[in-house]
């Protein structure tokens, strides 16, 4: 029996953002660290997250890390999850009382030295939409909510006659922005913009080029009266990637910034901008601002039409209503309070990305720099495809499929304003970034058209797939040679079958035939001297073997990964795979050995490596193999152990949504093995029952159900199953089955029925 309180839960309730809300390497064991989460207020897919910040620079996209015991601010944007340097991370605003600094400070200097605070860990509360902590530095309390393309910070000061708001205008993760301006406007309020270009680091240290500005319109509760700017003199000669941002030299040309008192207006290379008052005991000071990628006109209209007055209180309700909206499209009941915590907090965390990026008057930047206005899209960012295709845009395409629409159309449109003939991988804030490898924008498309989603403009968007296979792929070589040459001839081949199924489906034979061909080059890349993939150079001669690893040596023709890893990805044509490993039951056993072999917490190691997204698909596998019960037993085993309520509730990077998404899809009880096929496998579900909202839009049906009686830790095996009332025999279903609505009935108990699922 549930409690009054329980009773009165919602999905919000049980969002937890600290789980993964780590970079911590050393926690990890491995330099990749862990979720790299954000613990800070944010709305579905917003443009503003408005979190707190305890790092910059590492390898890490969020700017914060549990472990470490102080905060330099709390800025307006973040990424979710990923590595790479990390980028964004702008307008960072901090309270502060006494001496006044122009730097941060470092989280490992044992005095202080910048204008960063330790802070009580035990105050330190998050939520959906909510963000606090309380500064013990200078006895602070921080409060932070947000709406979609603004926020708002409280600050509770203690009495003091120094008390202060500043805001680093250069500030940004991985590196820093290279030119800033900012205007007092009246009494209340300030603008201005943050430049920031691969000169100054951010994505790949400069590498992915990250080249956006930021906007802003900022109002403060206490009239400007006693303020001013701080401005670093920063050479033309010195660099300023990350490296040399975290410099000795360049720190203490930031620590010995001009303060310029009075000065109403200022464009500068690191400026920051400061505002002093007097405070009585406990006295709430507020500061509001808009973000925009486009003006300050546009930050000013994104702020009024969001937030009006003052009423911090009223802001958090609106973000927690928000969120209740959004996690309401996956209702489930039965499991553990902490599986709910966990379930809810993964279907967040599909949330964050991809973020809008259009104004409120649907104004976005495009590509060629210029302004344009969304008609039939709303434009959105932050594509990180390796990852997502998997399992984040076929989440989606259940939950959310105008959001796939509009993904497509975002990157279509790109293509076209940046002049470029090809999809991006993996798109930042218009940057094409070339991060990672294969075609995912191709997968994404091919499975939103095969089933239905095809809001956007076909011809274009197949002509760029093909330019993509063919500036990107194995082409007539039939393989890519190493380095690295398994993970990206096992990626093309799969993407280049894409290709083929879209091409059938548009009714174009020569094209399907064509690339129908090349999704079969992982045949040219398999030994069958070691019974395996293996990286060839470019003369076609293998890579010498390593004798001492073999197949788990790390990065031996693969990336992130190792052989045994990476060549388990032939979604397109398993049997074809199985039949090169030499068949079904061998096959079978050398799953279930990479499953025995990883250890309990499925942390990062050199077998089923649920912390990276290349087996994401692999425990499905077994379906394919005639074996639907190894399939139910080991995907709650990785949603058992994989996954918890903790800071280090993620095994691996989150990957802007991917880890959470394998989460929610698994845990329902279904997950595709090949995007592109409409075939969803079916799984054990971790709840008794878990239903999707449809949208009408899309959708024939209302809702699609999966029930799941008996339901336990221990009745982990579908003993039958009822698709509407009638008898299923099939480990699998059809998309269309589901967006017809209905309920997926599965009858569960603790052994394995060897005989269901497998026709």
């Amino acid at each position: 029996m549930l409690s009054a309180n329980a009773q009165q839960k919602t999905p919000a309730d049980y969002v937890n953002p600290f789980i993964g809300a780590s970079t911590s390497a050393a926690d990890a064991g491995i330099y990749h660290g862990l979720g790299k989460t954000f613990p800070g207020a944010a709305t579905p897919y917003g443009m503003v997250q408005l979190s707190p910040n305890t790092m910059t620079g590492g390898d890490n996209g969020s700017g914060y890390s549990y472990e470490i015991t102080s905060i330099e601010g709390f800025d307006f944007t973040q990424m979710s999850g990923v590595g790479w340097y990390g980028d964004l991370g702008n307008f960072l605003v901090m309270p502060t009382i006494g001496k006044m600094y122009t730097n941060s400070g470092r989280y490992t200097d044992k005095e202080k030295n910048g204008y960063r605070s330790h802070y009580l860990k035990s105050s330190e509360k998050a939520s959906a939409g909510y963000y606090s902590a309380l500064l013990t530095d200078y006895n602070i309390k921080a409060e932070a909510t947000a709406a979609p393309h603004s926020g708002m910070l409280r600050f509770t000061f203690p009495q003091n006659g120094h008390s202060r708001i500043q805001i680093d205008l250069a500030r940004r993760v991985g590196g820093t922005s290279t030119s800033q301006y900012v205007k007092v406007v009246n009494d209340h309020t300030i603008e201005g913009w943050m430049k920031c270009t691969p000169d100054g680091g951010g994505w790949g240290d400069g590498a992915g080029h990250a080249d956006y500005t930021v906007y802003f319109y900022a109002e403060f509760s206490k009239p400007l009266k006693n303020y001013g700017v701080w401005s670093a003199d920063i050479p033309d000669s010195w660099s300023r990637k990350l490296e040399d941002v975290e410099s000795n030299k360049y720190q203490q040309a930031i620590a010995n910034a001009q303060i310029l008192k009075g000065i109403n207006e200022k464009e500068g290379k690191h400026l920051g901008f400061y505002t002093e008052f007097a405070t009585k005991p406990n006295e709430q000071v507020l500061l509001k601002a808009g973000i925009s990628f486009i003006s300050m006109d546009g930050a000013k209209n994104n702020l009024q039409a969001e937030i009006k007055d003052w009423d911090f209180d009223a802001v958090h309700t609106k973000a927690k209503a928000l969120w209740n909206k959004a996690l309401t499209k996956v209702k489930i009941s039965g499991g553990t309070n902490e599986q709910k915590t966990v379930f809810y907090t993964a279907l967040y965390h599909t949330m964050i990305d991809p973020r809008i990026i259009e104004d409120v008057d649907g104004n976005y930047p495009g590509g060629d720099g210029k302004a344009h206005r969304s008609e039939n899209f709303t434009k959105r960012t932050i594509f990180s495809g390796w990852d997502v295709f998997r399992s984040q845009m076929p989440l989606q395409t259940i939950i959310n499929p105008s959001l796939v629409n509009d993904m497509i159309n975002s990157l279509v449109t790109l293509a076209d304003e940046k002049n470029k003939d090809y999809l991006e991988r993996w798109e930042m804030m218009n940057a094409y970034s070339g991060c990672m490898i294969g075609n995912p924008a191709v997968s994404v498309i091919t499975d939103a058209y095969e089933k239905g989603i095809r809001n956007f403009d076909i011809p274009k968007a197949y002509q760029l797939s093909i330019n993509s296979v063919e500036k990107f792929g194995n082409g007539e070589k039939g393989y890519t040679p190493d380095p690295l040459g398994v993970s990206y001839t096992l990626e093309y081949a799969y993407t280049e079958w894409c290709v083929s199924r879209l091409a059938k489906s548009l009714g174009k034979t020569a094209d399907e035939t064509k690339y129908a061909k090349r999704g079969e080059s992982f045949k040219n890349i398999f030994d069958p001297e070691h019974g395996w993939f293996r990286p060839k150079d470019k003369d076609g001669n293998w890579v010498p073997w390593p004798a001492d690893s073999g197949r788990i040596k790390p990065w031996y023709g693969c990336i992130e990964s190792n052989l045994y890893q990476q060549g388990w990805f032939v979604p397109q044509d398993v049997p074809g795979m199985v039949k090169l490993m030499g068949g079904r039951e061998k096959v079978i056993a050398d799953l279930q050995n990479l499953f025995e072999k990883t250890p309990e917490n499925m942390m990062w190691n050199d077998y089923f490596n649920q912390s990276n997204e290349p087996v994401h698909h692999v425990p499905f596998l077994f379906n394919r193999l005639g074996a639907p019960w190894l399939t139910q037993k080991w995907s709650r085993a990785v949603c058992r152990r994989a996954y918890h309520n903790g800071v280090e509730g993620l095994c691996g990077n989150e990957d802007v949504g991917q880890m959470s998404a394998w989460y929610v899809l698994a845990a329902s009880g279904i997950h595709p093995v090949c995007p592109g096929d409409t075939r969803q496998e079916i799984t054990s579900p971790v709840f008794g029952e878990i239903t999707f909202k449809l949208d009408p839009k899309y959708a024939a049906g209302k809702t699609f159900t999966v029930i799941a009686h008996n339901n336990s830790d221990k009745n982990i095996y579908i003993q039958s199953a009822k698709l509407n009332g009638k008898t299923y025999q099939h480990c699998y279903i059809d998309y269309k089955d589901i967006t017809a609505g209905g309920t997926l009935e599965l009858t569960m108990g603790p052994q394995p029925n060897k005989n269901w699922g497998i026709n």
